[in-house]
């Protein structure tokens, strides 16, 4: 079963568990669910928790 893309939801930004988040030490690979409590968007800085699943 493929990782689940996730998308914040102030800014609309897609974390895609197949490209990480380099810039943040986020390696490409790593499920949402692995990523640390305190990562932030990267492009508004909004918390994990502002995060929801999306469905594809």
């Amino acid at each position: 079963m493929a990782m689940k893309r996730y998308q914040c939801l102030p800014c609309g930004h897609i974390y895609d568990p197949a490209e990480g988040d380099p810039a943040s030490g986020i390696p490409p690979g790593t499920a949402f669910e692995q990523i640390p409590s305190n990562w932030v968007c990267p492009d508004c800085g909004a918390s994990k928790a502002d995060f929801e699943p999306m469905n594809d």
